[in-house]
């Protein structure tokens, strides 16, 4: 049979062109991302979005691959990024409090959100990411340090929607707060059980669960979205949804190691700052999307009791929170040697006030993430961040 010099010609350019792009293909460098959140969570549904966001910024020279509750759990994580187990991770700084100790001090500050109502009321965890991500980035060199100490570079930071009791029992009012054994994710909401004569008690989310189910704690502080994704709506019976408050924001979701950050270009390291904007803005949009969809199916499937905080408790949780924010300084002082803690809370409170007018007007998380991007990310230089 006879082909034409034309036909081989055409034959012979795709054949190039198919090894080009398969070679091209097989040269992109792979990223482990893991996360101690299970398949099919919010949190693990971003990070797959933010593994297409980082190929598609990358023009395919990067691919990212998550790993939900396989290669590290929330525990695990600050070591295991550091080293080298995971190139990126979901990391949770609030349960390594001494190593991240700057960053922490903004995140547990969360529970001043109490203090302003209405103005932010369904946009906390969005306005408190903006803030946080804009403070850290430009305003805190010893947060950059820590994160460097542990041989890791930040690149993105998402929260929680508001944190709510959730209950083997109506937890309601002061008297009904007292001896109750409670899991907290964070100091501030260990201090503000105690404050009411309740006893916290610490223990990863992955935990939690089984702690309820089986007696070891009462209630469990934890936002509503996280009841489904952690799986402890199976052992809840009460929730009241607007105490304790706050965001979890002590987490670091795009925390990465440092040789591998060093290892890409500025170009491949632009692409995962691009797309840490966007996984900063999904998750706490669609905690806060996702809260009445949870509360809704807990009540048709499991016949949750949703109940709202007695105006006594709700106006000593205020009080509680404008105290707070000097402990909060004495602790970080004393335990943790953050010098500068109340000059920090200083420099935040108008960084957290401008975003809060900046979030008044979204309307998705796709706006969110181009306001992150717009305002902070962009003007992160590849070429000198994680040096």
């Amino acid at each position: 049979m006879k082909y034409s010099n034309r036909f081989l010609l055409g034959a012979a350019s795709v054949l190039l062109s198919a090894g080009i792009a398969l070679a091209g293909q097989a040269s992109a460098e792979t990223l482990r991302y893991a996360l101690g959140y299970p398949p099919g969570s919010d949190a693990t549904k971003a990070a797959e979005n933010y593994a297409e966001k980082v190929s598609t910024y990358s023009d395919g020279e990067l691919s990212v691959r998550v790993f939900p509750l396989s290669l590290l759990n929330f525990a695990e994580t600050s070591a295991g990024v550091r080293d080298g187990i995971a190139d990126i991770g979901y990391l949770l700084t609030a349960y390594f409090p001494s190593e991240y100790a700057h960053t922490n001090l903004i995140a547990e500050a969360a529970m001043q959100m109490q203090l302003y109502g209405d103005a932010v009321r369904g946009r906390e965890g969005p306005a408190y990411v903006g803030a946080m991500l804009e403070y850290i980035f430009f305003n805190c060199p010893e947060c950059h340090d820590e994160y460097a100490q542990q041989q890791q570079v930040f690149t993105g930071l998402a929260s929680s929607s508001n944190y709510g009791l959730h209950c083997n029992a109506p937890v309601r009012t002061l008297e009904e707060l007292q001896g109750k054994r409670v899991r907290a994710a964070g100091s501030q909401w260990s201090r503000w059980a105690n404050e009411f004569g309740a006893t916290p008690v610490t223990m990863s989310g992955n935990e939690a669960l089984e702690a309820l189910r089986q007696g070891i704690v009462d209630c469990v502080i934890i936002s509503t979205p996280d009841l489904a994704n952690l799986g402890i709506i199976e052992a809840t019976t009460d929730t009241t949804i607007d105490v304790p408050g706050g965001v979890f924001a002590g987490a670091a979701i795009t925390s990465v190691n440092r040789d591998t950050w060093q290892s890409l270009d500025d170009n491949q390291r632009g692409a995962l700052l691009r797309a840490a904007a966007h996984i900063s803005a999904e998750i706490p949009w669609v905690y806060h999307q996702r809260e009445e969809e949870v509360l809704e199916r807990a009540k048709a499937e499991r016949g949750l009791r949703v109940h709202e905080a007695a105006p006594e408790l709700m106006e000593a949780t205020r009080k509680f929170v404008e105290g707070d924010m000097e402990t909060l300084v004495e602790v970080y002082r004393d335990q943790r040697g953050v010098q500068r803690g109340a000059e920090m809370l200083d420099e935040f409170r108008p960084v957290l006030e401008r975003w809060i007018e900046l979030v008044s007007d979204v309307s998705s998380k796709e706006e969110l993430a181009e306001l992150y991007w717009t305002e902070v990310l962009s003007q992160v230089d590849p070429a000198q961040h994680g040096r």
